[in-house]
């Protein structure tokens, strides 16, 4: 009988695709998924280590996996937090068989024995198994050149690796999907670290991202590219995306306050972010905007968050997250000054829900009566372009609506996040 294997994976859609290529290498290894945690052979954890937050939910599924797992099986940790504290989390967790880097040894078993860290996989242009959905997420580039002061990420992903577009292409053949999602931690820088000494992937006049995405676009319906740094928002790009079939701009903006932001070790400011997107609605009215805020970062002071406050009525984006800022070891902003009381940040973030709330529910109200082209991903269950996979709200449709493909429907209802259609 062959092992069996079960995979949890916590954190961003980077780490999704991470898990995928894990899940390809295991499969090649001669291993079959299990029906569940408590049936497998091998169980891996893939973590989280982005905020406090996500480590404390990490080691809690672990904890959680460790309880469930079949006498005999073994139990593997990899992804961020493993990366970033595997001798600790090795000395700290001793119901653990090994702890891995991004992603495990090459033949995984047995590990019985096998104390702290062990052999890692670089899993970056692994293959992976074709997609169940017709969707997936595809990572084009590991680690991040970026120095921002709340963010450890790089002190442990390493530096930008872009992959060759390529091996890009042929993986997006081999999920057979009409939607790529293009991630990255810094995906608009991608390729950058492959221009010069005869490496330039792009023709004079445009940039590696432009390129890709145009190559991406020839193979599949829909590509869709998320996180976006708004320093790195070409005009080029944005025509790109804005003329395409999914005009979709997820901006990693953090903050509006000028100063907040210098101290944050970006760029930008409330003024220069509304101007960019005002122009983008110029372009293609029906663009749709999402970003993320942080909330409570050092030095964070009333006017600051007022600000903010003035910044997303005013801006209307369809979607928006606000987080609770967390002090990460290693980071420039772990040692600043003028630390925001955690009862006050709290108020701040429900203030700024509760606007945001409000504006994501009218803008979806808006768009009953409207027809739109839909992708199924499961009965009953569609996406336009303004719904990101996983992260935004949903459209539901008739579930005789064959999955996989796209579908011109009518909006008919909206309730909050999510809407109703009906085929036309």
């Amino acid at each position: 009988m062959p092992r069996t294997y079960w995979v949890e994976t916590l954190g961003c859609p980077k780490n999704q695709v991470d898990s995928d290529k894990l899940t390809g290498t295991l499969l090649a290894d001669g291993m079959v998924a299990a029906t569940s945690a408590e049936s497998a052979d091998l169980v891996v954890v893939n973590t989280c280590a982005f905020v406090a937050e996500a480590r404390e939910e990490s080691v809690a599924t672990i904890l959680a996996m460790e309880e469930r797992r079949a006498a005999g099986a073994e139990l593997v940790v990899t992804g961020c937090m493993a990366e970033r504290y595997g001798v600790e989390l090795a000395a700290a967790l001793p119901e653990v068989d090994a702890v891995a880097g991004f992603g495990v040894p090459v033949h995984l078993g047995p590990t019985r024995g096998v104390r702290g860290r062990v052999p890692e996989l670089d899993l970056l242009n692994l293959p992976r198994p074709r997609s169940a959905r017709p969707w997936a997420y595809v990572k084009v580039a590991e680690g991040c050149d970026k120095a921002c002061g709340f963010c450890a990420i790089p002190s442990f992903r390493g530096p930008q690796r872009s992959r060759p577009i390529a091996a890009v292409l042929d993986e997006v053949a081999a999920l057979q999907v009409r939607e790529v999602v293009l991630v990255a931690q810094d995906l608009a820088a991608y390729g950058r670290d492959r221009t010069g000494g005869g490496r330039v992937e792009a023709p004079v006049g445009t940039t590696p991202i432009a390129e890709l995405v145009r190559a991406v676009a020839a193979e599949v319906d829909r590509v869709r590219l998320l996180y976006l740094y708004p320093s790195e928002l070409s005009d080029e790009l944005v025509e790109l995306i804005a003329t395409g079939p999914v005009p979709y701009f997820d901006l990693s903006l953090q903050h509006v306050s000028a100063p907040l932001v210098r101290r944050m070790r970006r760029w930008g400011d409330g003024e220069r972010f509304l101007a960019r997107i005002d122009a983008i609605r110029t372009l293609r009215p029906d663009a749709t905007f999402r970003s993320n805020f942080i909330v409570g970062y050092p030095g964070e002071t009333e006017e600051d968050h007022d600000q903010l406050l003035e910044f997303v009525d005013s801006a209307r984006l369809d979607w928006c997250g606000f987080f609770a800022y967390s002090a990460e070891d290693g980071t420039y902003a772990a040692d600043l000054d003028g630390a925001v009381e955690t009862g006050l940040v709290a108020d701040r973030l429900a203030e700024l829900r509760e606007l945001q709330d409000a504006i994501t529910s009218a803008g979806r109200d808006e768009l009953v009566g409207e027809r739109t082209v839909v992708l199924v991903d499961e009965p009953g269950v569609a996406r336009s372009h303004r719904e990101a996979p996983e992260i935004d709200g949903i459209i539901e449709v008739p579930a005789d609506l064959a999955v996989g493909e796209l579908h011109l429907v009518e909006i008919v209802g909206a309730a909050g996040p999510d809407l109703t259609a009906v085929a036309v």
